[in-house]
């Protein structure tokens, strides 16, 4: 197949998803109303709760949502053949993805910004949102080990990408001063600090600024770094520093200084570099080659991530439908829309774009780098290094290297995927400090203190980076993501039947990931236990299989609870409502 086909089928998913299905439930189901006051003006604090443009907001949301998710998901899932991934990504967007992202955003606004776990103690029990609480704090910091280890010990560790991150950072922090201080239009804004962060990615391709960066990494011929401690090389002890201190400002500092504008600007970085890929893939128009459309359904040698269901639909997160989505939307976004009109712009547009971006990676790997070399390097173990080839292979068909210098094309695909870590990171850590002084603060008055809950994640951050290495955790982080999207697709039903609103659009979609992610947890809580484990010579394996199979029995457990008492509730409003229709 060729990979015009495949952008084709993607454009025809957005088209009909968002032109037609999402515009109609917006219209007949919520109805929202342009003249009525958001939470963003009624709590303006100049911090949390702030009214943005929707152009900006919808950067921010895109930037917040499209993380490593939907770059690595895709690559790792084709695994199992092009034909299930493809078919998850745009399918899962269609019909459960925008409505996770959208409803949330609209019960966020509707509830006058409170968060899910307030939302869980009113629709569902008072217990629950002590057990949400819990799960989401879990969840939050299995993404930050998990995206710790690639930014930390992998992508910033390359001499050519620290200083284009750290250019691009400071440009959103000019954004967010000729924004909300300098009050300087949108467009003028853009162009300049635009400009500069491209320009910063170039000049961290210079010799120079690689060989300060070779030396201060005191990397050897070969590219390795000296071992400080543990398997903690100098590199990747400078990386994993640079990660906590980024994350540390954007956890504390006001979000319309930090999180809002640097996202914004990155989300433009992340934007060229899917519209340069997708330029290069009109002008060279390469087909999917000899990458099998199906493998098997499962095959221990072939297909290690385990059987296609339930693991294709958890290792495939954010490019479908992604837990962490709500919770930027009902915590994040809600708080800054400025008419309840944005919200389907926002948060169904926003991730339909992220389906296109999803394929784009997909893309990057069938097309771009092919089976033969994707199976050699064994693609779904390494996807952070399919990815940058790949798309450098797309944007070299315009002639980029040869434009800006041999390398930039990698170079820009580095940035590219450290900034998409990065921009959600700092998020995570404002969720968990959130989410902590949420559920202890009234026990722990310290807590409340936005210094010491960021700083308390950031010390089991750097416990797990430095630690515990990825823990070979993406099956089960991607399972917790989804299983966060089903426990929100719960909240949202309910909430839609307390208001007497038609719930059947967000109810389906709940029970099938509800089933299908607990299917994930107890088949990765099997293969830990009873397969790899027994299987592991040294203590450190063992360490990582035992913890990988307590954490989702311990996942497991606390969903199922929340979903009991969730049916529970789902039966009691079903009640209200045939006695209201007598």
């Amino acid at each position: 197949m060729n990979a015009l086909v495949v952008l084709l089928l993607a454009a025809i998913g957005l088209g009909v998803g968002y032109g037609v299905y999402a515009k109609t439930i917006d219209r007949k189901v919520i109805q929202p109303d342009p003249n009525k006051a958001t939470p963003a003006k009624m709590y303006m604090d100049g911090v949390d709760f702030i009214p943005a443009n929707r152009n900006v907001l919808f950067g921010y949301q895109f930037k917040s949502i499209a993380a490593l998710g939907p770059i690595l998901g895709p690559i790792i899932a084709l695994q199992w053949g092009w034909l299930p991934a493809l078919a998850w990504i745009i399918l899962g967007t269609f019909f459960i993805g925008w409505v996770q992202d959208y409803s949330s955003i609209i019960v966020g606004v509707r509830e006058e910004g409170q968060t899910f776990g307030a939302l869980s103690y009113r629709l569902v029990s008072p217990r629950a949102r002590n057990i949400l609480l819990a799960f989401i704090y879990v969840y939050l910091l299995m993404i930050m080990g998990a995206f710790g280890i690639q930014v930390g010990f992998t992508l910033l560790t390359r001499p050519a990408v620290p200083l284009g991150v750290i250019i691009v950072t400071l440009a959103g922090l000019l954004a967010g001063q000729m924004t909300y201080k300098w009050k300087q239009d949108i467009i003028l804004t853009t162009v300049v600090t635009v400009i500069i962060a491209l320009a910063g990615i170039w000049v961290g391709t210079l010799a120079p600024v690689k060989n300060f960066f070779t030396a201060l990494y005191g990397l050897d011929a070969e590219g390795k770094s000296p071992i400080l401690f543990l398997q903690v090389t100098r590199a990747g002890f400078i990386g994993s520093l640079l990660v906590l201190i980024f994350c540390y400002l954007g956890a504390v500092l006001p979000i319309w200084r930090w999180a809002q504008p640097i996202n914004y600007v990155a989300f433009w970085i992340v934007l060229f570099g899917v519209l340069g890929g997708i330029l290069g893939l009109l002008i060279g128009r390469p087909s999917l080659g000899d990458f099998p459309a199906f493998t098997a359904f499962f095959d221990p040698k072939t297909t290690p991530g385990g059987p296609l269901w339930p693991m294709l639909f958890v290792t495939i997160a954010c490019g479908a439908i992604s837990g962490w989505h709500s919770l930027v939307s009902s915590s994040g976004t809600a708080r800054q829309l400025e008419k309840e009109t944005d919200a389907l712009y926002v948060g169904g547009g926003a991730m339909f774009l992220e389906m296109v971006f999803a394929t784009i990676a997909f893309l990057t790997a069938t097309a771009g780098v092919g089976f033969a070399k994707y199976t050699e390097l064994k693609g779904w173990t390494v996807p952070a290094a399919i990815f940058p080839q790949g798309l450098s292979a797309f944007l070299n068909y315009w002639g980029l290297d040869a434009a800006l210098g041999q390398g930039f094309g990698v170079a820009y695909g580095s940035v590219f995927l450290t900034l998409m870590a990065l921009t959600i990171m700092h998020l995570v850590v404002r969720f968990m400090r959130v989410a902590s002084a949420e559920a202890l603060g009234d026990r722990f008055p310290i807590l409340r203190n936005v210094h010491v809950g960021t700083i308390i994640a950031l010390l089991f951050t750097i416990f797990l980076i430095w630690f515990a290495p990825f823990l070979r955790i993406w099956g089960i982080f991607g399972a917790a993501n989804q299983l966060m999207a089903a426990l929100a697709l719960l909240l949202v039903t309910l909430w839609l039947m307390s208001k007497a609103k038609n719930y059947q659009w967000t109810f389906w979609p709940f029970a099938f990931m509800f089933v299908t992610t607990v299917a994930a947890l107890l088949w990765q809580t099997y293969d830990s236990f009873f397969v790899k484990l027994p299987a592991q010579k040294t203590w450190d394996g063992q360490v990582a299989f035992i913890t990988m199979g307590v954490l989702a029995l311990i996942l497991v457990v606390l969903a199922i609870i929340l979903v009991v008492d969730g049916i529970g509730s789902i039966r009691r409003y079903r009640a209200e409502l045939a006695k209201a229709r007598r």
